[in-house]
């Protein structure tokens, strides 16, 4: 690895703590963290690897918000979690973000079961979404089953599993020397 491409990686380490600190502290990811890494990221791979650099850049943006749109539209997800892995996305292109996405979906996967355990939901849950593939099995029908009881539950800040996630899968791009 060269010493330039450091710098997109060392980007992406600080805005990752930082969003992740915001997330635990408010809730919030800020605008003024990931709008100026997304610009951060395009700018600098345009400098250095020109039109490609811009492509790399800018492609990885739209995948990272694509692959979490569907959960905000859905009220899954928090806006700034769909912002910052779009700043992931144009900080280590489309490929790092594909990894980065995987990574966080198994690290917030975890993450929520802790949660609900934690909570005291988890074997509900679990009883719950079992009954619900057991009925799809049988009849090839998607039935939907709501919670027997109508309490608030844990809100998740995503954007520690978003940070975990493409922390750990640049950690073992990096380890792999194939970046």
């Amino acid at each position: 690895m060269d010493l330039i491409e450091i710098i997109p990686l060392a980007s992406l380490v600080i805005m990752l703590f930082i969003a992740a600190f915001y997330d635990i502290r408010s809730h919030r990811i800020p605008n003024w963290l990931t709008f100026p890494a997304v610009a951060a990221g395009i700018a600098f791979y345009t400098c250095t690897k020109g039109i490609p650099g811009l492509i790399f850049s800018v492609e990885g943006m739209f995948l990272g918000i694509a692959f979490f749109m569907p959960f905000y539209l859905a009220a899954g997800m928090g806006a700034g979690d769909v912002k910052l892995m779009g700043a992931v996305g144009g900080l280590i292109g489309m490929k790092g973000v594909f990894m980065a996405f995987l990574g966080t979906a198994l690290i917030g996967g975890i993450y929520a079961m802790i949660l609900l355990a934690f909570h005291g939901y988890l074997m509900e849950t679990l009883k719950r979404y079992g009954t619900i593939l057991k009925v799809f099995v049988l009849t090839g029908r998607f039935t939907y089953l709501p919670p027997e009881k109508k309490e608030k539950m844990p809100v998740m800040a995503y954007g520690v599993a978003i940070a975990l996630g493409t922390l750990f899968s640049v950690a073992r791009v990096v380890a792999m020397e194939k970046w």
